[in-house]
């Protein structure tokens, strides 16, 4: 029988990504399933691809074009991609329950080291008996410059305040389960419990849960990806220098010391330790700097 000739590829951008199947938006309104091509599988939610349609209702992803930042996470044995092409991160917390600020650091620092803009969200601030609490653990982070937007789902002047920050850029939310992401994404977009059900339907499986990253459109400048909730965030991939440079109040201090391969623990005349000393840096955001600089695999 003779093969009826594959249409030309088509651009479009991953929308969502589950396994080797990918959903992928090649016009507003269009989206086709497709696979990659051979064994490699690393596409990433807001990847730009080239895909290939079937001829059968699905396609063949080709290739990828170059991204200009991937968020992910790492161990020593194994990546897990989170966003590709991402211009902010939204890093949500919330006033109940309470979130790990150790997370917290570990996605500033990944942000930083791909140069993606981070944004702070406390969320469920109608719940005012915690709020000041909260917004006391945030304060030395509002202090180092990073953005902290307060919202709940009831509040539209709230939600309204998120939307502004997130124009024009795409962005991926993140945090630990708990935290109201999906609340989040529901108000902004209401349209986006249809798109999962979509998921759904392409995938052939029953209720869908966040256990994947999906990508939504704001408006016709602005993209939000939704991703699973967060308990760990693994940053093998990082090296010192990398790591040193994503605190940005440790720029000040660096190449300071007395020795050039100081490791800011005990050696004398440590440009970083005196700053500690005399309440420069955050002692708390200096404990996490020690813990991560600890799990570095070793050279």
């Amino acid at each position: 029988m003779k093969r009826r000739a594959l249409p030309d590829a088509s651009g479009g951008a991953v929308i969502a990504a589950f396994g080797r199947q990918y959903l992928v938006e090649l016009a507003p309104g269009k989206t086709l399933l497709c696979f990659p091509r051979g064994k490699k599988s690393d596409f990433a939610c807001g990847d730009e691809v080239s895909v290939r349609e079937d001829g059968q209702g699905g396609g063949v992803i080709e290739s990828a074009a170059p991204r200009r930042s991937l968020l992910y996470r790492s161990n020593e044995f194994r990546q897990k991609l989170i966003a590709a092409n991402v211009t902010r991160i939204a890093i949500v917390v919330a006033v109940e329950p309470s979130f790990s600020e150790e997370l917290l650091n570990r996605c500033l620092v990944a942000a930083a080291e791909q140069g993606i803009a981070a944004l702070i969200v406390l969320n469920k601030c109608d719940l005012q008996d915690r709020l000041q609490a909260a917004r006391s653990v945030l304060a030395p982070y509002a202090g180092l410059g990073y953005p902290v937007v307060e919202t709940s789902a009831l509040e539209a002047a709230s939600l309204c305040a998120l939307r502004e920050r997130l124009s024009g850029n795409v962005s991926v939310l993140v945090g630990q389960s708990g935290m109201g992401k999906s609340t989040l994404i529901n108000a902004l977009i209401p349209e986006a419990g249809a798109a999962t059900r979509e998921i759904s339907t392409a995938l052939g499986s029953g209720k869908h849960t966040t256990t994947h990253a999906r990508l939504y459109r704001l408006d016709a400048a602005s993209a939000l990806i939704d991703s699973p909730g967060l308990q760990s965030f693994g940053l093998a991939h990082l090296d010192l220098a990398a790591l040193e440079a994503a605190f940005p109040e440790f720029r000040p201090y660096l190449g300071q010391c007395r020795f050039r391969d100081c490791r800011h623990d005990r050696e004398p005349d440590c440009a970083l330790a005196a700053a500690l000393d005399e309440g420069k840096i955050n002692p708390r955001r200096f404990a996490v700097y020690r813990q991560l600089r600890a799990e570095l695999p070793k050279k």
